[in-house]
């Protein structure tokens, strides 16, 4: 499932932070656009480097990607939703790529659009000469079919097509979608999960079983060499000979996603030569490697928070008074300063970059008020008030928040009991039947599929019966009907939409339904080697490997 991508590397062990220590040399700071025909221009972060010389000649290197987890949970595109996101981006293509310094998108496969002054109606144009990395061509009768197959299958992030009707392939290159409601359909066209295009005939078959031996069928500009679950060498890319973006000058023309659990070994690896990136790194080991010859770090915002959903539909949070007591009692600054930099505070459920994003809706702490609300609800020293929290095991940034949590909150008379759960435990105990079994607070990290608010509101506040995602269990008719109607306003008027988002965050934090702990910083190393790196948080993790230059 989608947290899987959000389980955090392991602390570093103070020996290579000795390691690691010497003499730094002057580094420099400098930023990069990357700019292939692919068109993938993104929102950019600083990287400190001590960069390696450059050479002008064309250079067709190895890109190694060292990862913690397993790389690859589902094969088929249509129902791709988690850590091969980090992959699937390579071998495969959307009709457009979000660009998060624009607040826009760019096109990709599909080299314009045009919509309806209702929003109903979509027409792309579709980019010519393009072929699936099966030799078949990309034409619009071919991406029709991957999308409708797509819908169709009802899995990972589907609901994204939800506002569409039909689609009509008017002609080779000439898209037409109407649909049902209003709907940014650019934005959702770009969208990291189930808006990629891929041949639907590479097998005669079982499409998707075929896929599931390790096999793809992309435009991307690279294709499946070998995968070998539960090896280190897990995934290996090739070049897509008859990518249309092609291979002049110096490309990676090879990627290797290496698992490695441990965080001291990644770091060991890209010390040596034989790791390119790490793309998560603790704020320790982030400050150790500034300024070491041939790594380069970076510091990039991104559009995953990490929120605590408070049950309010049984147990004691069901209070309103207590939920706000609970996020009264949160040392928020403290998260922020604890993380070291790995954290930002949060203002409201949206990220900075995205429609929606307020600073009207702050999180704040009040310590008397929430020993207040906790003894005028009947609890104190007789009668103890204790909760139960669950948070995924294997993740530090959570067990160090959670930790400060149970401290805040036994400051104003609240015993917190914390568990760390493997992620389908957690999971499945929130959603149990058993309205006992489920937690009093559920922590986890949320980001959006595409470049939109949409997804956490969705998924996240409107009522769910059974739950799924809504871990608070908040069942608001008049926030719902809200809600339903948010992508309609989205395509036909921004600044109602942007006015609806940041209403139903007040209202949200006014109820306390989901205090925000914090959003991350991502935390990168990488080799001084690789260049034209562009952060882009529309694409969690993702590094389009082909926009790249590597040197000698």
């Amino acid at each position: 499932m989608r947290n899987y991508l959000r389980v955090g590397v392991v602390v570093a062990a103070a020996a290579l932070l000795a390691a690691c220590a010497g003499t730094p040399p002057a580094s420099v700071s400098s930023s990069s656009s990357a700019g292939s025909a692919a068109g993938s221009a993104a929102g950019s972060a600083a990287a400190s480097s001590s960069a390696a010389p450059a050479s002008s000649a064309p250079v067709n290197a190895a890109f190694t990607y060292v990862n913690n987890l397993d790389v690859v949970t589902e094969w088929d595109p249509a129902l791709s939703y988690s850590n091969e996101v980090i992959a699937m981006n390579n071998l495969y293509e959307q009709l457009t790529r979000s660009n998060p310094t624009t607040g826009k998108v760019d096109p990709l496969l599909a080299t314009s659009w045009t919509t309806s002054a209702d929003g109903l109606t979509w027409t792309f144009t579709l980019r010519e000469g393009v072929t699936f990395s099966t030799g078949a061509p990309m034409d619009a009768a071919a991406a029709k079919a991957a999308i409708e197959r797509t819908v169709s299958l009802k899995g990972g992030a589907a609901y994204i097509w939800d506002p569409v009707d039909t689609i009509t392939a008017k002609d080779a290159i000439t898209l037409v979608f109407t649909l049902k409601y209003a709907a940014p359909l650019d934005l959702i066209a770009s969208s990291a999960y189930a808006a990629f295009i891929y041949d639907t005939k590479a097998d005669a078959g079982d499409l998707t079983a075929w896929f599931a031996k390790g096999n793809a069928a992309g435009t991307g500009p690279y294709v499946v060499e070998s995968w070998k679950k539960g090896t280190e060498d897990e995934l290996k890319l090739k070049a897509n000979d008859t990518y249309w973006g092609g291979w002049e000058g110096s490309h990676y023309t090879s990627v290797v996603f290496k698992v490695v659990p441990e965080l001291t070994t990644a770091v060991q690896l890209l010390q040596s030569g034989d790791g390119t990136f790490i793309p998560r790194v603790s704020s320790a080991i982030f400050d150790s490697l500034q300024g070491q010859e041939g790594i380069s770090t970076l510091r990039a915002p991104s559009f995953q928070n990490l929120l605590a959903m408070l049950n309010t539909a049984s147990g004691p949070l069901a209070d309103a008074n207590l939920r706000k007591a609970v996020a009264q009692a949160i040392d928020y600054d403290g998260i922020v300063t604890t993380l070291q930099g790995a954290m930002v505070k949060a203002t409201g459920v949206v990220p900075e970059g995205l429609l929606g994003y307020t600073t009207d809706v702050q999180q704040t702490t009040d310590v008397e008020a929430a020993k207040a609300a906790v003894a005028a609800a009947g609890y104190g020293p007789d009668k103890p008030l204790t909760l139960t929290l669950t948070y995924a095991a294997g993740d530090p940034e959570e067990e160090t928040i959670v930790t400060l949590m149970k401290a805040n909150l036994a400051a104003v008379g609240i015993d917190l009991q914390a568990k760390a759960l493997a992620w389908e435990t957690q999971w499945d105990l929130a959603k149990s039947e058993d309205k006992s079994k489920r937690q009093d607070i559920f922590v986890f990290y949320w980001y959006p599929d595409y470049a939109d608010p949409f997804s956490w509101f969705i998924n996240l506040y409107h009522s769910a019966n059974p739950p799924y995602f809504n871990l608070s269990y908040w069942d608001d008719p008049q926030v719902d009907a809200t809600i339903d109607g948010l992508q309609a306003v989205t395509a036909t008027d921004r600044e109602k939409a942007q006015q609806e988002y940041v209403d139903l965050q007040k209202t949200i934090s006014d109820q306390a339904i989901s205090p925000v702990l914090g959003v991350t910083n991502y935390q990168r190393a990488f080799a001084s080697t690789m260049t034209g790196y562009v952060d882009n948080p529309s694409y969690s993790n993702v590094v389009f490997v082909h926009d790249l230059t590597p040197t000698a």
